[in-house]
């Protein structure tokens, strides 16, 4: 009973950590001999459960974004050369996902399987700057690409004769690998030094610190971290109000255009449906958005400016709350790999 109740006044970052002990914990030298923060078959438990958690959104995220890719190619090839920009947007945005579904989730599903600490797994540190440099790349990649497609639809909508004259095909494809390009120059970064990566609490991931300080690192350079950090999250926020105000700009469009149809002699039924279709696809899109992305960008920002992160969970107790929101958010964020396929595609006609 006394072991019971000091398991539930242990740390909260201690009990919600659904992962092998020695992940996250200190090594065992480090500890008293009857220094015991909870008995060994609860982290049994709870390892078995943590693992299905990301092995899940590995499946259903490769399934639903392959999917997409099939999809996108079929119609591609079959569609007019006025759809093919969209259809091109899409499939892209459903490649970024898939490719970063499969380089950062199968490391995680590794460490937890494995039972060993990061730091055993990567000694040299290599492995720990990949996966914050994949986080970055692939998560700015995705804002960026879905706010080039409000763009582009906007302009299709608000400016169908400037749009027809002057975006070409070659001219998105253009736009969508200088996306990557950029977003990849601004995360080299982590590789160089600048901003190094460290191992986030429970001890299966990695990414900038929002502190200042990376795993080795010099009081120097602290400044590249909180730098990074802000930098991301601005990034972030103003591709989704971007996104928000496009989006906007393309509802009330057809809405105008609409109304307009029903006073000439096109079909007012065909219009409204078309209106009504478009517009709750697009309030769909900004409510995923908002939901998944904006509590990630505006805790990072928090976050940076009281000086705080997660990898500080072990020496900061008192802040567990705003750990583990964070962690959601995190997760929040990643879970949106998974819907867009849904949000985005497979409930279109267009393809089908």
């Amino acid at each position: 009973m006394k072991e019971a109740r000091g398991y539930r006044s242990a740390p909260f970052c201690t009990r919600l950590n659904h992962s092998y002990a020695g992940m996250w914990a200190p090594e065992r030298s480090s500890q008293a001999p009857g220094n015991r923060t909870r008995p060994p078959e609860t982290g049994e438990a709870c390892r078995s459960v943590s693992v299905v958690v990301p092995t899940t959104m590995l499946i259903t995220g490769f399934v639903g974004n392959a999917l997409a890719i099939l999809l996108v190619s079929g119609s591609y090839r079959r569609r007019e050369s006025k759809r093919k920009k969209l259809l091109l947007c899409i499939g892209w945005l459903a490649l970024t996902d898939l490719v970063g579904q499969l380089l950062a989730r199968p490391v995680v599903v590794v460490v937890y399987v494995s039972k060993q600490r990061w730091e055993h797994l990567d000694p040299s540190g290599r492995l720990c700057t990949f996966f914050g440099l994949t986080m970055t790349v692939f998560g700015l990649s995705w804002l960026f690409i879905t706010s080039a497609m409000a763009v582009e639809r906007a302009l299709a909508i608000r400016a169908p004769h400037w749009y027809a004259s002057h975006m070409k095909t070659r001219a998105t494809r253009s736009v969508l690998f200088g996306v990557w390009l950029a977003v990849l120059a601004f995360a080299l970064l982590l590789v160089l030094g600048v901003c190094p990566c460290s191992i986030q609490w429970p001890g299966t991931w990695c990414f900038i610190s929002t502190g200042g300080g990376g795993n080795g690192t010099s009081s120097s350079r602290n400044w590249g971290n909180p730098f990074f950090a802000s930098t991301f999250a601005f990034l972030g926020l103003s591709v989704l109000t971007i996104t928000f105000a496009c989006n906007l700009a393309t509802i009330k469009a057809l809405v105008s255009r609409c109304r307009a149809k029903v006073t000439a002699w096109q079909s007012s039924a065909q219009w409204g449906r078309i209106t009504t279709e478009t517009a709750i696809q697009f309030l769909g899109i900004m409510s995923v958005l908002s939901v998944c992305w904006s509590p990630l960008l505006i805790m990072m920002l928090k976050m940076v400016f009281n000086q705080t992160s997660v990898e500080h969970c072990k020496t900061h107790p008192e802040k567990q709350k705003e750990y583990n929101l964070f962690l959601i958010a995190v997760g929040l964020a990643s879970v949106n790999q998974i819907l867009d396929p849904w949000v985005y595609l497979l409930r279109r006609k267009i393809l089908l």
